[in-house]
């Protein structure tokens, strides 16, 4: 399975960035579409998840900021990045198959190469 993300790069404080993941057809008709990120020595974290009818989770320290979509037509998962701030700094990943189970959200087993998000104070 192919996960193809774009779009990272080097922004100021206060910046915007938008990312892009195109994956199959099949593979986006089937899955819940998520960007995960890592910062260094941190543990991979949920970023924003875009599930089945449309429901759409963000962690909390992104809500209000960050905008997940999802283009049909094109296969493809954007994560709109806005008001960035550094600590938003960290590899981003793209994410198929994630799921929801009491309460929680848990990945799913196709990932995407990351994407370096860096942003400056």
């Amino acid at each position: 399975v192919q996960l193809q993300a774009f779009g990272g790069g080097l922004v100021q404080a206060g910046g915007s960035l938008r990312l892009s993941c195109a994956t199959s057809g099949r593979i986006f008709r089937l899955y819940a579409m998520a960007w995960y990120r890592q910062a260094p020595g941190k543990q991979r974290e949920l970023v924003a998840r875009s599930g089945s009818s449309s429901i759409t989770d963000y962690t909390d320290s992104v809500k209000g900021r960050f905008t997940i979509s999802r283009d049909n037509a094109k296969n493809t998962v954007y994560l709109l990045m806005d008001s960035l701030k550094p600590e938003d700094t960290a590899v981003y990943y793209c994410n198929a198959g994630s799921r929801r189970s009491n309460g929680a959200v848990y990945p799913g087993d196709y990932w995407g190469h990351g994407t370096q998000v860096t942003v400056s104070s």
